[in-house]
């Protein structure tokens, strides 16, 4: 009988343990104006919960996700998750054409899944240029306990975000741009919002002698590459943008907007401080920051003298070169589990994206194959789900091939184009210019296959890597060169593709993606949220019948 209720009792557990909604994890942001001073220049700058930059997300695979954002700027807000796939959720995405902005003295509850994801994210504002001022901050995912990792537990997980920063207010950027100029020049460059000129500055970090330490290290910047080293250590690359990946060793590493690396650095030199240097690439002018890392237990200042940075882009793309896809590491990466073949998918369609800068009514915009995008007062998510698209915008004014529409004038208008559903597309980023791109997709991960100097043609196909690419979801672009990415558009939504260069997004240098499921299932597809804001064409109507269940 004992042994039958123990029996019982096991069932029980194990029946819980099962059907147990995978953790919660809770927060409540009030995003603020503040006044400090990171170059020396007292600025207003965008706080949240009074932190600049802003609090970091420490979640877990699988984890659900829940932030409640009071809005108590004096115009409307959004945040992004940079590198987030939001599985079937496109309402989270925090993107104009997804979700109404939050407006000011409103708030707004973003409720989405890190599912089957791992690595090293943050997430900024898309609403003006926001980014410019803050609103920024990091977001882990760590694996499950039950998946291990390529690597022995670090002593502790940093978090490092680097990027250029400005002292001109948000005022007179955005009115820069308004008025058809550039931003210009950045006047400095920060590390978790800091110079590294302050008195008396302490120390970011802190090691251990002999211990071994993650960095993660994101460029939250607004238009230029960043070189990241640390003076006398060398970095083991271990993950980027969500993938595990071969782990080369590096001196440094250079960051392109948007995206990030993580690193495992071992204390095993002289116990003292020495200097993280972060450094503007491609800039007349080399801009740089410094943060300090103390060894535990040491006064001795940082060496003055600091480790020089690569020279040239040629070296930038021979690093890109040098990065693999870890094929035997347990984590979460496209189906089926450790063995996702994408180089023997046929290709369904080839799109490519050639970046231009057209001048239409005597001011500066920026566009792509000749659709230099405007945002509209309803979400264009919005229109396609009340079933009026074209009261708001119309599909497929891009064209797949760019030269088709060169000899015409540019044109300002919604972009949006259709992607059906679970094909497998390549798509070409072709950089004409003489200055570094950077281009991310929302929603996705895509297998970064090749980066070449010249134009692409389809014989260049025969240098794609097709067996270990990255799975990532920003990729660079250097001059007069191009890359081309792969992926499966199986996550239903409306989905961003945007230059990661924010004067560029802002005038216009983005579009965005329709991938719709022909069944309208739960299976494919989340519903809108009871709670979401309707606004523009939409506000005040009833919401449409919900999708059936899965």
């Amino acid at each position: 009988m004992g042994r039958l209720i123990l029996v019982s009792l096991i069932c029980c557990f194990l029946a819980v343990v099962v059907t147990a909604e995978d953790p919660y994890l809770f927060y409540t942001w009030k995003v603020t104006y503040g006044t400090i001073a990171p170059l020396g220049v007292p600025q207003q700058v965008i706080m949240i919960n009074g932190q600049f930059p802003g609090p970091n997300i420490n979640s877990s695979s699988n984890n659900n996700i829940v932030v409640n954002v009071f809005n108590n700027l004096n115009e409307p807000f959004l945040l992004t998750w940079n590198g987030i796939q939001h599985r079937k959720n496109s309402w989270q995405d925090g993107t104009p054409g997804t979700q109404c902005p939050i407006a000011p003295g409103k708030n707004f509850t973003y409720h989405f899944q890190v599912k089957d994801q791992i690595g090293s994210f943050f997430y900024y504002p898309t609403t003006s240029v926001h980014r410019v001022i803050g609103g920024f901050g990091g977001l882990r995912i760590n694996s499950r306990l039950l998946i291990p990792v390529p690597y022995a537990d670090p002593e502790d997980d940093y978090t490092v975000l680097i990027g250029d920063w400005f002292t001109k207010s948000h005022a007179q950027l955005k009115g820069l741009l308004d008025s058809g100029k550039l931003l210009g020049n950045p006047d400095g460059v920060l590390i978790n919002g800091k110079s590294g000129k302050e008195r008396k500055s302490r120390p970011l970090f802190t090691m251990k002698p002999g211990k071994t330490y993650k960095y993660r290290i994101c460029n939250v910047g607004t238009k230029t590459t960043l070189n990241f080293r640390i003076q006398g250590h060398q970095m083991k690359l271990v993950e980027m943008e969500g993938s595990h990946v071969v782990q080369n060793v590096y001196d440094s590493l250079d960051v392109h907007v948007g995206q990030c690396f993580a690193v495992l650095v071992t204390a095993n030199k002289k116990p003292m401080n020495y200097y993280m240097v972060a450094s503007t690439r491609y800039t007349k002018k080399v801009l740089s920051a410094t943060g300090t890392i103390a060894y535990v237990g040491s006064k001795i200042p940082a060496s003055p003298i600091l480790p020089p940075a690569p020279v040239g882009w040629a070296w930038s793309l021979n690093q890109f070169r040098t990065f693999r896809w870890n094929l035997t590491a347990s984590a979460a990466r496209p189906n089926p589990q450790g063995s996702y073949h994408y180089g023997q998918i046929e290709i369904t369609r080839t799109i490519k994206i050639v970046n231009s800068n057209p001048v239409v009514g005597g001011k500066l915009r920026y566009a792509i194959n000749g659709v230099s995008h405007v945002d509209t007062p309803t979400p264009l998510k919005l229109a396609e789900y009340f079933g009026f698209p074209e009261k708001a915008f119309q599909y497929n004014i891009i064209k797949d091939n760019p030269e088709v529409a060169a000899a015409k004038p540019a044109t300002l208008a919604p972009n949006v184009a259709q992607i059906t559903f679970r094909t497998f597309v390549e798509i070409i980023f072709e950089n004409h210019e003489s200055t570094v791109q950077s281009w991310h997709l929302d929603g996705y991960s895509f297998f970064a296959v090749a980066i070449e100097p010249g134009k692409w043609t389809p014989e260049k196909r025969k240098n794609y890597n097709l067996l270990d690419a990255v799975s990532r979801h920003t990729i660079q672009v250097f001059p007069n060169s191009w890359a081309a990415v792969m992926l499966t558009f199986d996550n239903a939504g409306m989905w961003n593709l945007r230059s990661e260069l924010t004067e560029r997004r802002y005038l216009g240098q983005q579009m965005y993606v329709s991938v719709l499921s022909p069944e309208k299932s739960l299976r494919d597809e989340y519903n809108i949220p009871d709670f979401a804001e309707l606004c523009g064409l939409v506000a005040g109507l009833p919401k449409p019948h919900p999708y059936a269940g899965a």
